[in-house]
């Protein structure tokens, strides 16, 4: 998705541009994260972006029998929670307004390359101040919460909020998802404001949409060729004198070129592609050392009839979700996994497909390695997981089960972490990838990053491509 958007703009700027991806044809039938609206505008994708977003947006089971449904609007929601407690429902409105606001400043830093907070260039002095003036319009409130809601874990953030174990469950899934983390660890609650960025008030999970589709149509005949399969897999890049000059192909040819914009990972990319000559080991370094600690498998399932739901969480308290996570910590599978699931629709054969996220499944193990066996037994705990809740998924078959290690195959995700980087505050801004390098630019002249493990990561669809082609044409008029 990153690479098709930075093609576009390098593309729309008068280039030649040839997309090469290894994968022979690329299978998501839409894209998760919010479509920041200035790619609309600028690609003209307008007309034919179709956001979707389920309503309600998640449902939970609650011990008691029934299921708590939180929905788009927010009047709705209360109604629905206050039956669970009233306390919770006449807090609700309140806190929807407050992370709305804390999610409308991620908006802005994400609409943007990242700051340079080192930098003593004017231009970056005058984007810094602006930056403030637009915080300080916030108010005092507003300026404590984000001082005080960015580090804190979404344990601590929810249950200073709410007293209702399923509502706090739900929102906690945002704050840890992707993440080798429980609901207790800092820096949890930045992750679910993430999470919310793009969306209504009172949603926190990032919404789809087909723009990765639209993109693939509009893109033909627009000065881009796009070659796919193992043939036209990138095997390495050619350097010299700092600059590079070419990329090395599977199937031996090399293409020459002054610029490549790459959407592989960062360690993908730098660790794989380049001869680590080229860069200084203080470099190679901070990118080995990258957290992508994959810990979400895939689960897809397909049912004779309709689930019932549109998007069902499985999480009943922020400490089944810390306990599924200390499983994980230790190299285990859950035994109580953090599930998801999604309709996506029905078939050619009628039947429907429901697909999972489980969380938490590591990618590496600490007894063994990812066989068919583990994954058969991961897919059958998946099922049982939901048919204690949905009692039809009981005849469910599983179709597919992705752990880690294959999303690393089949996407390129490294340890199967979709995000390329864990979204840490480590891991965030102008350190991401690595301090000193997050304006997409690598220490190889004319080599740039755009993949979602540049700023601002995972669930934000086409703004790394988008500020990464931005950096390789201001360069390119500067000569550089």
């Amino acid at each position: 998705m990153n690479g098709l958007v930075a093609a576009r703009y390098l593309a729309r700027a008068g280039h030649r541009v040839l997309v090469l991806e290894r994968r022979p044809e690329d299978d998501a039938l839409y894209e998760v994260g919010w479509v920041p609206e200035f790619i609309a505008r600028d690609l003209a994708l307008t007309n034919e972006l179709r956001i979707e977003q389920p309503d309600p947006w998640m449902a939970t089971p609650l011990p008691q029998g029934g299921a708590l449904e939180l929905w788009r609007d927010v009047s709705t929601s209360v109604e629905a929670i206050r039956r669970v407690s009233t306390q919770d429902a006449v807090k609700w409105p309140a806190f929807c307004e407050r992370m709305g606001r804390l999610s409308q400043v991620l908006k802005m830093l994400y609409a943007a390359p990242p700051p340079d907070v080192l930098s003593g260039d004017l231009s970056e002095l005058i984007q810094l101040a602006g930056l403030g003036l637009k915080v300080r319009r916030m108010g005092k409130q507003g300026i404590v919460d984000l001082l005080r809601v960015l580090p804190m874990s979404v344990a601590e953030l929810l249950d200073d909020w709410f007293e209702t174990d399923a509502l706090k469950a739900v929102l906690g899934g945002a704050g840890v998802m992707h993440l080798r983390q429980g609901p207790k660890a800092g820096g949890t609650a930045f992750s679910m404001l993430h999470h919310h960025v793009g969306s209504s008030p009172g949603v926190f999970r990032p919404p789809r949409s087909n723009v990765g589709a639209v993109l693939r149509t509009s893109s033909v005949g627009a000065g881009i060729e796009v070659r796919r399969g193992e043939s036209a897999q990138v095997t390495g890049l050619a350097v010299k004198s700092g600059r590079v000059t070419g990329a090395v192909l599977a199937s031996g040819d090399e293409v020459a070129t002054d610029l490549v914009v790459s959407s592989a990972s960062p360690r993908a990319t730098l660790l794989g592609l380049v001869d680590p000559a080229w860069f200084d080991p203080d470099f190679i370094r901070a990118v080995r050392h990258i957290k992508c600690r994959g810990v979400v498998a895939m689960v897809r399932l397909e049912l004779e009839k309709a689930p019932g739901f549109t998007r069902l969480s499985v999480a009943p308290s922020l400490d089944h979700l810390e306990r599924a996570y200390d499983d994980a910590k230790y190299g285990r599978v859950s035994q109580a996994p953090y599930v998801e699931a999604e309709t996506a629709g029905q078939f050619g054969n009628g039947r429907h497909v429901i697909e999972v996220r489980v969380q938490y499944a590591p990618h590496e193990l600490s007894d063994g390695q990812w066989d068919q066996p583990r994954r058969r037994a991961l897919g059958e705990r998946v099922v049982g997981a939901l048919a204690s809740h949905v009692p039809e998924l009981e005849a469910s078959r599983v179709e597919e089960v992705l752990a880690p290690p294959d999303l690393e195959a089949r996407y390129g995700f490294p340890e199967g972490h979709a995000y390329g980087g864990e979204l840490t505050l480590d891991q965030i801004l102008f350190m991401r990838p690595v301090p000193g390098w997050a304006r997409y630019r690598t220490p190889i002249g004319g080599l740039y990053l755009c993949g979602a493990g540049t700023h601002p990561g995972g669930a934000i669809a086409g703004a790394s491509g988008a500020h990464a082609a931005r950096a390789a044409l201001a360069d390119l008029r500067r000569g550089r």
